[in-house]
């Protein structure tokens, strides 16, 4: 029997280029070989926006549809919304019963976010709480396996913490989930730092070439070529990160580099040749998402059949959780 896979993502909205490359892409290839769960972690998104949740449900159709663009089959993966199985909840608040307090407040990425991000209130029991939650995504189908990244490490950590805890108190129910770490290529946005939505250089996946070009021609470059004739080190370039990504063609690789250190070539050209890359890569991805967008009755369909077979298995944890801890029996 293949094994168990989870992970999710919080919808804020469109997905840019590095969750392809980080994320989506490993993806696409777990599901052909192990039992795979994506879910669309709603209530987690809300811990950070609880302010203004007007965004959440749009997000969540953007999100679904990047995912069905990358390649995300709904006949081999469980795809589904977070909310629409209340089980995670109620481990939510079983886990949270047992967790220390110093386990949350030591988290690496809790500091580091409050210390971040000035515009929102985080000081809240919720968002300190946010690893229980994401164990209790995990622990709740038992998953065996969960890809991440190095950032990731710490989250995962507490998760399997948690499931050694509860199995402490109340008998072996939960596994220790292990950590399939997953190479995270360097994927720069257009000035230079990691792509992200928050710091507006992102280059999404659902933008047209047209959109694409734009931002990829405006691109900084290595500072030391102000001139088309000055040399460059492609290694402090971050339009030649975007090649070792997206540009497979190993000659090309050679080519770049020998222009680049020679001013041989210059930064336009070598942006065009990136940027042909980008469009073979994305032209698939983009006739998927039009495709979902023009039969967006498909969509509910699959997050609700994804979510009727989540829940079979939620449940059967569930029970067994219930019947572990010693509470009156509900049948």
């Amino acid at each position: 029997m293949a094994k168990r896979v989870f992970s999710g993502m919080r919808p804020t909205g469109k997905l840019h280029l590095g969750h392809l490359a980080g994320a989506l892409t490993n993806w696409v290839r777990l599901q052909n070989e192990y039992e795979c769960l994506y879910c669309i972690v709603d209530w987690h998104a809300l811990m950070s926006d609880y302010a203004d949740s007007s965004r959440i449900r749009k997000n969540c159709k953007e999100v679904l549809l990047d995912w069905l663009a990358a390649g995300l089959d709904p006949e081999k993966s469980t795809i589904f919304v977070q909310s629409h199985v209340p089980q995670h909840a109620e481990l939510h608040l079983a886990l949270s019963m047992i967790t220390p307090l110093g386990w949350l407040q030591r988290n690496p990425t809790y500091k580091e976010q409050i210390l971040n991000i000035q515009n929102k209130d985080l000081g809240t029991y919720a968002f300190l709480g946010y690893p229980v939650l994401m164990a209790s995504d995990i622990l709740l189908y038992k998953a065996e396996m969960v890809p991440v990244g190095e950032d990731q490490s710490a989250h995962l950590e507490i998760s399997r913490e948690l499931a050694r805890r509860f199995n402490n108190f109340y008998g072996e129910i939960l596994p220790e989930p292990q950590m399939l770490l997953t190479p995270t290529p360097k994927v720069p946005g257009t000035d230079g730092r990691k792509m992200s939505k928050s710091y507006g250089n992102s280059i999404d996946i659902a933008d047209s070439p047209e959109e694409m070009w734009n931002k990829i021609r405006t691109m900084i470059t290595d500072p030391a070529r102000e001139r088309r004739t000055d040399p460059g080190d492609p290694e402090k370039c971050p339009v030649w990160d975007l090649h070792k990504v997206f540009n497979d063609d190993k000659e090309q690789h050679k080519e770049i580099i020998k222009g680049c250190t020679t001013a041989g070539i210059g930064c336009v050209q070598c942006k065009k040749m990136l940027m042909e890359h980008v469009k073979r890569v994305m032209e698939p991805i983009h006739e998927r998402r039009r495709y979902y967008e023009s039969h967006s009755e498909n969509l509910r369909n699959i997050i609700l059949a994804g979510a009727e077979r989540a829940q079979i298995l939620a449940q059967q944890t569930i029970d067994e959780i219930v019947n572990s801890i010693g509470f009156v029996p509900r049948g």
